[in-house]
């Protein structure tokens, strides 16, 4: 009846759970175990299991993961950084070695899906793009990567892009992005009405950086949230950051938060370090989608990251004042479903019928989980384990569970 059955783990709330896979996807989950009948049955010993973590916001072309250590150099300006970017990738080694070891490192923490912005403008071109296309397609089956056409050089400011954008998306990207209408591009309605314009034109979804701060950022977040309703791209908009959330008066994140929701428009936040930020709770309780995404990692931006999405959750959790497992919960949540529903996941999470992948983790619960970030995991994947990490220590039976006899578990 079942390929493999999983026992002896324990749910996010710490209560038990059995797992059973058949040909990959999940035929039986709940506290009870399953007739085995003749499965491989894998003990977890009491391990947690939570569904593959999904990263809603990464770079893969600028990340120095896999290349020799680059030194953060401190700038005066947004234009002074993206020419210490250009200069600083020049010398690094091919965009594809180093997107490959991130996604490679990624997913030995348990991301099985990103989304990742990549570079486009008139003087790159689409040759970040097709660097992470090459990556991603190495990573099929195993790291769903969902690919935004990123004008971080501006679009009305750089002449050209636009059109490149739009081959972008004509070529493969699943999201066009934008990046801060007015502060650096100056014409705010003429950025969006060409984002918008494309999106609409190639039926692509819109991911807009916006680190406009205070009002002038709100005032950017309701722009937005008018053209999604008017253009009827409910759930297919998102805006990352959207500092000003944290700069304002609660009465004005709740106006934008009902715009939002309205809308149908998402929100990532990364828990910046060195700013203030959009309040989750009460964001959520407006209904408005908020996910989460490591950002830059070990680039020209900033030296910190390692690719781990529980670690992000954690700090989520720590910026944000999160201490009751309800909201560690929270901070998870928007590591896992919320970032998939962003990326339209829909065979995703720990249900019957879905594909059985998941993350092992050794901790008692999942707000434990999010609070110590625990290093030891497993990764299954269609229900086998991937890779050596970890595995050797659960044991399985090739005839049920009257059999005790341990081996190695093998993909």
């Amino acid at each position: 009846m079942f390929d493999r059955v999983f026992v002896n783990a324990v749910s996010a709330d710490g209560n038990p759970l059995n797992l059973a896979e058949k040909n990959g996807r999940f035929a039986s989950i709940g506290p009870q175990c399953p007739d085995t009948g003749s499965a491989e049955v894998i003990d977890l010993a009491g391990h947690l299991v939570l569904p593959g973590f999904v990263d809603g916001h990464i770079h893969l072309d600028k990340s120095f993961v896999g290349d020799r250590w680059h030194p953060h150099r401190p700038v005066a300006s947004l234009r002074q950084r993206l020419a210490i970017e250009k200069e600083e990738l020049a010398s690094a080694l091919p965009i594809a070695e180093r997107a490959d070891a991130l996604i490679r490192q990624a997913a030995s923490f348990g991301t099985v899906a990103m989304r990742s912005h990549v570079d486009v403008d008139a003087t790159t071109g689409l040759t970040h793009l097709h660097a992470v296309m090459g990556a991603r397609e190495k990573w099929r089956g195993l790291m769903d990567i969902e690919l935004v056409a990123f004008p971080q050089a501006g679009v009305v400011s750089c002449p050209g892009t636009a059109d490149i954008l739009d081959a972008a998306a004509r070529e493969g990207a699943q999201v066009v992005g934008g990046i801060d209408p007015t502060t650096l591009d100056g014409d705010a309605e003429g950025q969006l009405r060409i984002i918008f314009g494309i999106a609409e034109k190639r039926g692509v979804k819109i991911d807009i950086h916006l680190h406009e701060a205070g009002q002038q950022g709100i005032d950017q977040l309701h722009r937005i949230a008018a053209r999604t309703k008017a253009s009827g791209m409910h759930d297919r908009v998102s805006v990352s950051h959207a500092y000003g959330l944290g700069d304002v008066a609660p009465e004005a994140v709740d106006r934008a938060a009902a715009a939002l929701a309205e809308a149908g428009v998402s929100i990532m936040t990364n828990a910046p370090g060195d700013r203030a930020f959009p309040p989750i709770l009460r964001l959520r309780a407006a209904g408005v989608r908020v996910f989460t995404g490591n950002d830059n990692i070990q680039d020209t931006w900033w030296p910190y990251g390692n690719g781990d999405m529980l670690q992000r959750a954690m700090l989520v959790g720590y910026r944000s004042g999160f201490y009751t497992d309800d909201e560690l919960l929270v901070a998870l949540h928007m590591a896992t479903e919320a970032g998939a529903a962003v990326l339209g996941k829909d065979d995703y999470g720990l249900k019957v019928g879905n594909e059985a992948t998941f993350v092992v983790i050794k901790a008692p619960n999942a707000a434990a989980a999010v609070a110590a970030v625990p290093g030891e995991r497993a990764i299954v994947r269609g229900g086998k384990f991937r890779g050596d990490a970890s595995r050797s220590q659960f044991k399985s039976s090739s005839t049920g569970l009257r059999h005790g006899a341990a081996r190695e578990i093998t993909t």
